[in-house]
């Protein structure tokens, strides 16, 4: 459904097949300090089926999807901490791509580390998402990925696709303020959990992010196989409005996290560039992300 939105020439299309939007591979690792029981190894593995039959299962949007239209990701669960029998703490890896129009590469789109992750789970307990509904920290942290995941995916094809979608992860939120568990307020010291991304997102002050990720991928990834010189173009142009952000909201987690997931595509695509295109582009991600200049200094050895 999102190439549908991206390509026009499909508009009278019919599909003739449909899946869930998302085609999310699950790990659940733990810490090797940690003590853990064959009981426990039997509830992480149990754990493991259980996200993944939420995330892939559970319909998310009323878009219909073919099963390659699905938005390819990947949930790593740290288990860090048991602080008692059925009571969980760690960390969640969460990333996402897309593929490169007329071409194989896949693009990372989204890749965090969440590291406010506490949860209760007991064997054969049933993860289900209910809108408007706090019903688990851990239901409620995959349901906002999950949207949050799809709302990034939609903006790389159309300009601000992602609204709805971002829109529920923000609700999710909401739901979730009066929970003990951190992660979702905006008094939390850092401001790099959900509260602030999704707040982040929908603010007009973080419109040119927004605005960068629909022309880095749409005008650029999606070129490249066509025209390399045009599409880096429009992925440097894209990037450039990064600066408006700056000036407003440097070292936002939002803006830090995108430029960062583009670091090892950017060196690799700028292989072959001239030096003064390699040159610009550094220099501008170095003032993008300065604490990361040695980074991105990489591009140009």
């Amino acid at each position: 459904m999102r190439y549908f939105i991206a390509f026009l020439a499909f508009t009278f299309g019919v599909f003739t097949a449909s899946a869930q939007e998302l085609n999310c591979q699950v790990s659940v690792i733990t810490d090797a300090r940690l003590e853990v029981t064959s009981v426990e190894k039997e509830i992480f593995e149990q754990l493991k089926q259980t996200i993944y039959d939420m995330m892939n299962s559970t319909q998310w949007t009323k878009d219909k999807f073919k099963v390659e239209e699905r938005i390819n990701c990947n949930i790593q669960l740290q288990i860090k901490k048991i602080p008692s029998s059925g009571n969980y703490e760690g960390a969640m890896q969460i990333q996402s791509s897309r593929p490169a129009f007329n071409s194989s590469y896949n693009t990372t789109v989204f890749n965090f580390q969440d590291d406010d992750i506490q949860f209760s789970y007991s064997r054969n307990a049933v993860l289900v998402y209910a809108p408007n509904q706090f019903r688990d920290n851990l239901t409620s942290i995959l349901a906002f990925y999950a949207y949050f995941i799809i709302g990034m995916d939609y903006d790389g094809f159309s300009l601000k696709g992602g609204s709805p979608y971002f829109a529920e992860a923000q609700q999710i939120v909401s739901n979730a303020q009066s929970a003990p568990a951190t992660g979702w307020k905006s008094s939390e010291q850092g401001k790099r959990n959900r509260f602030y991304l999704v707040d982040n997102v929908l603010h007009q002050l973080f419109e040119p992010l927004r605005e960068c990720n629909y022309e880095y991928h749409r005008l650029g990834v999606d070129i490249l196989y066509d025209d390399k010189v045009k599409g880096r173009k429009a992925m440097y142009d894209g990037l450039n409005k990064l600066t408006k952000v700056i000036s407003t909201r440097p070292n936002s987690v939002n803006l830090l996290n995108f430029v960062q997931a583009k670091k090892d595509e950017l060196k690799n695509l700028y292989a072959d560039a001239d030096v003064k295109d390699k040159n610009d582009v550094v220099n501008l991600l170095k003032r993008i992300d300065p604490a990361n200049a040695s980074l991105y200094q990489e591009i140009l050895d």
